[in-house]
């Protein structure tokens, strides 16, 4: 008796419903009423080998067009991109590593911080932890309790970014600073392989995002994708990160960016959360200190405008006079770095690429008259000031 997916069901009483081409084998609509639990259909007869081969061409030659596209706006490979992953892989060296010097805070900090001249300066290549949009403060508590953690901290301090009740943009960086699934660590280990010899893959110059910020009021009532903060660093190995030279050179870029800051403007910083900041960064400071670390406080410049609006919301006298007084901390204030005065800041937060050496030279030597534990190598560079990054003129 032949099976109910026999090809012999061909010739039974129901009959095909339509004549099937040759070579072509049975799917359940010729077999109506009879069981099939796998139609089969043969694959047509087609020059696969030559579609597959234009595919493929089309795909190539559309890569690599866009590629371009992307290095004549300024991008490069060796550009990593900066993200949770990449900072948790930073984190992780506690683990393992001896770290002398960890630098926590907000995107100044880590854009103002040129690591090879503190490297340089003292010997010593500091441990970047700090996360652009992000309150310095719960990675501060969170190096204080891993008892792993013996060196010093350096807090980058934007006052109204650290003085405020919630981390900000990446929390996300210090959970798999904890933990991270293998899937996720492989996926940002290929994409970083990637991002070392291709430049499209900058997820600010995603096609999608790319359209997104084309209109400015996309949706009535909606603050759309254009008012956002746009790309403005480079990050490197050891998350190096730097101002991105397009925003020294690109006028456009560089007044939106300056309008993105603007929008951080609000009220003045409550009492409650002043003292809550105060009382938390001493615990963390405390717990630190008696396992023989210590914590310093630096203060990153920025422009006229934005340092106005900055002491309006909490002024100095009230946030960083008296948190290192209640911390019982030293600090480093852009006001206190003769050398470090008139630095170029293109869109108001964030000093550009030859300033950040400028900077770092200036808060560094300041940096080893405070902290015992480190000092100036023998062989140290030069003092540097604001001369030194800022553009010439001709003539």
């Amino acid at each position: 008796m032949p099976s109910s997916i026999s090809s012999s069901d061909v010739g039974s009483a129901a009959g095909p419903r339509h004549a099937l081409s040759p070579g072509l084998r049975l799917t359940a609509s010729d077999r109506p009423g009879v069981a099939q639990p796998v139609p089969e259909r043969d694959i047509p007869d087609r020059p696969w080998r030559a579609i597959s081969l234009a595919a493929f061409l089309i795909v190539a030659i559309l890569t690599s067009l866009w590629e371009v596209r992307m290095r004549q706006l300024g991008l490069t490979p060796g550009d990593l991109g900066d993200n949770a992953s990449a900072w948790a892989e930073q984190r992780r060296r506690i683990d393992s590593e001896p770290i002398k010097v960890a630098i926590v805070g907000d995107s100044r900090i880590l854009f103002d911080t040129d690591l090879s001249r503190f490297q340089q300066l003292t010997g010593v290549r500091p441990l970047q932890l700090a996360l652009p949009g992000t309150n310095g403060r719960p990675v501060l508590e969170d190096l204080a309790a891993d008892p792993k953690f013996k060196g010093l901290v350096i807090v980058g301090m934007a006052d109204t970014s650290y003085f405020r009740d919630k981390i900000g943009f990446m929390k996300q960086a210090l959970d798999l600073g904890h933990w991270e699934s293998p899937a996720k660590r492989g996926s940002f280990v290929i994409h970083r392989f990637l991002a070392q010899h291709l430049a499209f893959l900058e997820t600010e110059y995603r096609l999608s995002t790319l359209v997104a910020r084309t209109d400015p009021n996309w949706r009535a009532g909606v603050e759309g994708p254009y008012n956002d903060v746009w790309k403005i660093g480079q990050s490197f190995g050891d998350r190096q990160t730097f101002m991105w030279p397009r925003i020294e050179q690109d006028e456009r870029l560089r007044q939106h960016a300056l309008a993105a800051w603007g929008g951080f403007r609000g009220p003045p910083v409550k009492p409650a959360i002043i003292a809550m900041t105060q009382a938390k960064t001493r615990a963390a400071v405390d717990t630190i200190r008696a396992r023989g670390g210590d914590v310093i406080f630096v203060r990153p410049p920025s422009i006229p405008e934005i340092r106005a609006n900055e002491e309006k919301r909490i002024p100095k006298a009230r946030g960083w006079d008296a948190l290192l007084t209640t911390s019982h901390s030293a600090g480093i204030h852009i006001d206190d770095l003769p050398a470090a005065q008139g630095l170029v800041i293109p869109e108001g937060s964030h000093v550009s690429r030859a300033c950040a050496t400028v900077f770092t030279d200036a808060y560094v030597r300041r940096l080893v008259t405070l902290m015992p534990r480190l000092h100036l190598m023998a062989n140290a560079p030069a003092p540097l000031s604001a001369r030194d990054c800022r553009p010439r003129t001709a003539g």
